[in-house]
């Protein structure tokens, strides 16, 4: 019985003290408030980086305007809608550091890592970009729907032929070509 007691005797204490310690918690929030937090801005993008070994070249959307452009129509998955992107072939902007645009032997070997400024990483296999090997088109993209890419730019990399957009990558920062062991 007296067990019970010092019990219960105990467990209104530390409620008594629970709740006075939020009170009082409350109080010194309302006294000191916090500052509003901050909304992280988008991640910005800046020039894309394209290396190969020594060789590197960078690309903005003013570079990328003088170049012949392509239109590709993607599905978006999530809203069943269609979305038309227009920008350059990625195997152009490949074939300006020596890459082949017709890859076949150990050229094969040659993939790409593409990321975003987010950090978002997908993989490539040349011969992907490759339209002689590849029934896809990869562009580096500069305009969607005939608009500058604005929230998901300035460049974005997309591809037909995937499911989805899972290796789309938005605000595209860097691609470097590596060689499989």
């Amino acid at each position: 019985m007296r067990m019970r007691i010092w019990t219960a005797i105990f467990g209104l204490a530390a409620g008594a003290m629970f709740v006075v310690g939020t009170l009082a918690a409350r109080s010194q929030a309302l006294s000191h408030p916090q500052p509003a937090p901050t909304v992280k801005p988008s991640v910005l993008a800046g020039p894309l980086k394209i290396t190969f070994g020594e060789k590197s070249a960078e690309w903005t959307p003013t570079t990328l305007a003088a170049l012949p452009h392509q239109t590709v129509t993607v599905i978006n998955d999530h809203t069943k809608s269609s979305l038309t992107y227009s920008g350059v072939p990625l195997i152009e902007l490949l074939k300006r550091l020596g890459l082949p645009g017709k890859p076949q032997g150990k050229d094969l070997r040659l993939y790409l890592v593409a990321k975003g400024s987010d950090g978002y990483e997908v993989v490539y296999s040349l011969a992907e970009a490759a339209p002689e090997l590849h029934n896809a088109t990869v562009i580096v993209a500069d305009t969607l729907d005939g608009k500058q890419l604005v929230d998901r730019g300035p460049l974005q990399l997309v591809a037909t032929g995937d499911k989805g957009l899972s290796r789309c990558i938005w605000r595209l920062v860097s691609i470097r070509v590596l060689t499989a062991e």
